[in-house]
């Protein structure tokens, strides 16, 4: 998006630049929020931001994921292109266009 404005005699532009990212929920957090969701956002949206976005659609999947005080749950596991991103830092980890974002619930096996 683009947009233009004045400023005394001089213009001045702006542009907000749209990016494209995927977002992949698993298991529960797949079955309450879909998966292979790919939605714009502007340039400069933080990770927590944009999970909190998508998740906010559904009342029972954001409970599953954040906490009461909107903080992630601990146990929530957190990816960006295949490196994983402590819950610390997803404040302040920036989407950029072409990201691929899994989140994913605590994992037990044998």
């Amino acid at each position: 998006m683009r947009s233009v404005w004045r400023h005394g005699d001089e213009e001045e532009n702006s542009e907000e630049e749209e990016m494209t990212v995927k977002i992949r929920f698993f298991a529960r957090f797949r079955e309450l929020l879909g998966t292979d969701i790919m939605t714009d956002v502007v340039a400069g949206t933080m990770f927590t931001s944009l999970i909190t976005t998508i998740a906010k659609k559904n009342p029972e999947g954001y409970a599953a994921i954040f906490d009461e005080k909107d903080a992630f749950h601990e146990f929530v596991i957190l990816m960006k292109n295949g490196k994983r991103i402590d819950i610390a830092d997803a404040a302040k980890t920036p989407v950029a266009d072409g990201d691929e974002i899994a989140v994913f619930p605590p994992v037990a096996g044998g």
